[in-house]
């Protein structure tokens, strides 16, 4: 059979497709078109876009195909703004690279590889895992939540990494760091391919012009399909309108725990040598302008000694120590500076240097009042960069001072100065994050990405010495033409079959609308896919693992604005709430626990309106956990042995998914109590 592309300009172009019966083996190095299509390509002049021709497809039979054009992203581009790309000049020493991927597909693993195969380390020195996650919080829950900055050398290149966040909560981790690089290696694990915060970080990535390596990681495992994950991921490209160079990437297959990669999934090489070769060779050095200096503010540390420390990639000029400056947040509103030391990353570390050369990234000290978004720039004639932008954020909760009788017991820092100064300070760092002043003086409106981006919040703070009071999170809406406009979300759940009828009846009271489902693997599961409003899903992850037997997996992440989906219920039961204050006793929670689970054991302190339990039934019900037996004078002819269930050990994450309307977490270094809100209480049945 024979066929020919027709284009809208002069160039031909021309090829043949092998017989059904003939074999042709692909090479895993070849451009990703080349291997999906096997296409020879001929031409007599400059390759043209494919993404941008509109062919006609012709057979012998006379009959044709359309196809419209892909529109890409970039498509729109001015010849000026091309020309004045390509007039650019690129270091070509240096590397900057971010690691992005969906949570748990192995980022910071491979980071580990990557530092210890790279000599990093001494021979003899003990070196912990997820080397990169070097925050208490990271280590306990096994996620990362602040981007890192870190640098190797490789065959004399320099090349910096930037450990990013997996969890869409922390996204605007992920935006703000893509200032800072010219590429980025996408990881996608091996069995489960693209998800959802995968699909994020590609999308900003794409729009910002990056080079992208595809790492599929854990070849190792037993279920791998790699040849299903590569497909998956070209379909995604294809979807977010990335364009023809984007779309051909480098695929390098690899096993971040055993330190290995290759050019196909067989035949990996005893080190990470094809990543550190694709990365020199698929990612281009970073640009470099003629002008001033010019440096964009993405990132800050704060030291005991240095004080603030500003950290970003020089755009352009040098920067040198001691070097008067100018920061500009804008056009208008500048600022006069001195740089009192400058630092670039070494292996682990940071290093003193006396300059540092467009392209590079540093740390800069001497600034105390610098902000993320801002640009160091030179005195005379320096100008501002771009100011840095992230997504809205979708939920919102109330801080308030703690109010409960047990207040000042168990914090050092109680008054709503205290806890105003904390939640503004937080937003010098966290751009996704807002905070407004509440009703109240000592009320506060903290909104995030999401209830995970707040509770880490939360529990930095309670491990500082804070203690406060929070309420339920809440989504915050939109009205756009007296339409009121909610946040809805991509949910994807993956569960065994048999608990995928409770799964899919969970879902469905919660308005969510399955869009796909398909099979995983040969382990008997299914990865169901959900367009679900955000209301929906606070506090679903518990319920979901109930109605699995913790079997499932959920994943979500912002997709759009709709319309209102209607009510939700999210809650069939009341609580059990404390009659009085007291030491709960064993011989008062013998009887309570037959009214529902209970929070709490004998010789707990708690107070009127604090919620001890889970009713059983709809509506809350006060109890009296404190009360005691009568003693009396007459003999008892046997023993009696009381015998309590074990409580319910809720973390913060569960209380703040438990509490309703109406409901509190009081929040200490110490304890976490849920409580009835005193000015919200309604009528105990």
């Amino acid at each position: 059979m024979e066929m020919a592309i027709r284009f809208n300009s002069s160039s031909s172009f021309s090829f043949s497709i092998p017989s059904p019966n003939s074999r042709t083996v692909y090479s895993s190095s070849a451009p990703l078109s080349k291997q999906l299509f096997g296409l020879s390509l001929s031409s007599s002049s400059a390759p043209h876009s494919f993404s941008t021709a509109k062919t006609a497809l012709k057979l012998r039979s006379g009959n044709s195909i359309s196809r419209k054009p892909i529109q890409c992203s970039v498509s729109q581009a001015t010849e000026t703004a091309a020309e004045k790309k390509s007039q650019l000049k690129r270091r070509r020493d240096i590397r900057n690279i971010a690691i992005v991927a969906h949570v748990d597909h192995g980022k910071t693993t491979l980071v580990d590889a990557m530092l210890k195969q790279a000599k990093v380390f001494r021979d003899n020195q003990f070196v912990q895992e997820r080397i990169m996650d070097s925050n208490d919080i990271e280590r306990e829950r096994g996620i990362t939540i602040l981007s890192k900055n870190t640098s190797i050398t490789y065959k004399d290149m320099k090349i910096n990494i930037i450990d990013t966040p997996g969890h869409s909560d922390f996204g605007g981790e992920v935006e703000r760091i893509l200032n800072m690089v010219e590429g980025i290696l996408l990881v996608v694990d091996s069995v489960e391919g693209p998800m959802p915060q995968t699909r994020f970080v590609l999308k900003k990535a794409l729009e910002f012009g990056h080079a992208v390596v595809v790492v599929v990681n854990k070849i190792d495992r037993p279920s791998a399909r790699p040849d299903f994950v590569i497909n998956s991921t070209f379909e995604l490209f294809i979807e977010l309108n990335a364009t023809d160079e984007q779309c051909d990437f480098q695929a390098i297959y690899a096993s971040g725990i055993k330190g290995q990669a290759g050019l196909s999934p067989e035949n990996l090489a005893e080190d990470l040598g094809p990543l550190f070769e694709a990365i020199i060779r698929c990612i281009p050095g970073p640009r470099i302008e003629d002008g001033a200096l010019q440096m964009l503010v993405t990132n800050i540390e704060y030291d005991e000694h240095k004080g603030r420390i500003a950290i970003g990639r020089l755009h352009a000029g040098v920067l040198q120590k001691g070097m008067d400056v100018r920061v500009c947040t804008s056009e208008d509103s500048c600022r006069f500076a001195r740089v009192s030391e400058l630092f670039v990353y070494e292996k682990f570390s940071r290093a003193p240097a006396n300059t540092v050369e467009a392209g590079d990234i540093c740390a800069v000290c001497g600034i105390d009042d610098i902000q993320i978004g801002e640009t160091i720039a030179d005195k005379s004639s320096g100008k501002p960069l771009p100011a840095i932008k992230v997504e809205e954020p979708t939920v919102k909760m109330s801080f308030s001072i703690n109010t409960s009788p047990f207040v000042g017991r168990e914090g050092k820092y109680v008054t709503s100065r205290n806890l105003r100064d904390r939640l503004y300070r937080e937003l010098e760092r966290n751009l996704a994050m807002k905070v407004e002043d509440g009703e109240t003086a000592d009320t506060f409106i903290v909104s995030g990405r999401g209830t995970l981006h707040i509770t880490i919040l939360i529990e930095n703070m309670r491990r500082e010495g804070y203690e406060f009071m929070v309420g339920p999170p809440k989504v915050i809406n939109k009205k756009v033409n007296d339409k009121v406009l909610e946040p809805f979300e991509i949910a994807t759940v993956e569960v065994p079959e048999e608990h995928m009828g409770a799964v899919v009846e969970l879902l469905g009271k919660r308005r969510g609308q399955m869009f796909d489902m398909q099979g995983v693997g040969s382990e008997g599961t299914t990865l169901l896919k959900y367009k679900i409003p955000t209301r929906g899903l606070l506090g679903l992850r518990n319920a979901i693992l109930t109605a699995s037997r913790g079997t499932a997996i959920l994943n979500t992440i912002f997709d759009s604005y709709g319309p209102w989906a209607g009510d939700i219920s999210t809650r069939d039961q009341g609580s059990l709430v404390a009659f009085e204050d007291g030491t709960s006793t064993s011989y008062a929670l013998s009887s309570s626990q037959d009214r529902g689970q209970m929070f709490i054991g004998p010789g707990v302190d708690v107070y009127k309106g604090q919620i001890v339990g889970i009713h059983q039934r709809p509506g809350d019900l006060s109890l009296n956990v404190c009360k005691k037996k009568a003693a009396t004078n007459i003999r008892s002819n046997k023993e009696q042995t009381v015998i309590l269930d074990t409580p319910l050990d809720y973390s913060l994450d569960d209380c703040i998914e438990y509490i309703q309307e109406d409901e509190l977490v009081e929040v200490t270094p110490s304890s976490i109590r849920m409580c009835k809100n005193p000015k919200l209480a309604k009528k105990s049945r």
